[in-house]
């Protein structure tokens, strides 16, 4: 009996420990943001901080609804329903409590998926992809929002429109346009991730080139609402939020390292 509690006791302490981790590693990147903000003359408050919990089990996502973390970022849909799902059944985080972004790369056959349990999609891509999200919304009675991935860098590796040549730039405004006409769907910015560099500073002609395309679509595109930018995560969000991202995806620097044999 006391072997049983002994060990029970760990496992509090264990969980309350992860709890207390998580949440001074999350205080601490708002407070880089916070700092990012104002040394560009931005008001903080213009940045959220979405917390990606990839590859970590559900465990740890429990701890970090637990320091206070609402907002939550999942690459893999199956993955996020399953944490969802877990979630409900202990009755943590009430669908209104928690908010859930789509932010990695959508096949078209889970896009009924997305539309039924994702609050956005940061990685629309494709106008055939926009069509299909469009449809099931319709279904579903609601509007969608999302935003455009733009691949900046012209890394193969990386999915997103190829925006990465300005001179190019014209060539997007005819489907935008289709796209932006899709009733059930609500465009609301830019997404992108720059490449890895072992420092941030490298990160920032990345960002100030989807900032510029942000510009260009403002022009180009005047009716719609661009306004979001989806860039930065933990080793250059500090950078993104300098050149204007309102939306930076922070996993590692507060949950830690993922489990990659999760993924």
């Amino acid at each position: 009996m006391y072997g049983s509690l002994w060990s029970v006791d760990r496992l509090v302490k264990r969980d309350m420990d992860g709890i207390e981790d998580i949440r001074g590693n999350y205080l601490r990147v708002l407070e880089q943001i916070d700092s990012a903000a104002r040394s560009a003359g931005r008001n903080p408050a213009t940045v959220r901080l979405l917390v990606v919990t990839k590859g970590h089990p559900v465990e740890t996502v429990h701890q970090a609804v637990a320091a206070g973390i609402r907002l939550l970022g999942e690459n893999y849909v199956e993955e996020a329903l399953e944490k969802m799902q877990t979630l409900a059944s202990q009755a943590i985080g009430s669908p209104g409590e928690l908010e859930w972004h789509m932010i990695g790369h959508l096949q078209s056959r889970k896009a009924r998926l997305v539309c039924q349990h994702f609050a956005c999609l940061h990685s629309l891509d494709s106008l055939k992809l926009a069509e299909r999200l469009d449809r099931f919304a319709a279904e579903l009675g609601r509007k969608l929002p999302v935003l455009l991935e733009c691949n900046v860098s012209g890394e193969q590796t990386k999915f997103g429109y190829p925006v990465w040549r300005e001179d190019t730039w014209h060539e997007f405004v005819g489907e935008f346009s289709r796209l932006l006409e899709l009733p059930h769907l609500q465009v609301r910015g830019l997404m992108t991730m720059a490449p890895f560099f072992d420092q941030p500073e490298p990160a920032r002609p990345y960002f100030q080139r989807l900032r510029r395309f942000q510009a260009f679509l403002v022009k180009s595109l005047p009716l719609s609402d661009w306004a979001e930018l989806s860039m930065g995560m933990s080793g250059d969000f500090t950078v993104a939020v300098q050149e204007g991202a309102t939306l930076v995806r922070v996993g590692t620097a507060i949950l830690g390292a993922r489990d990659l044999r999760i993924d």
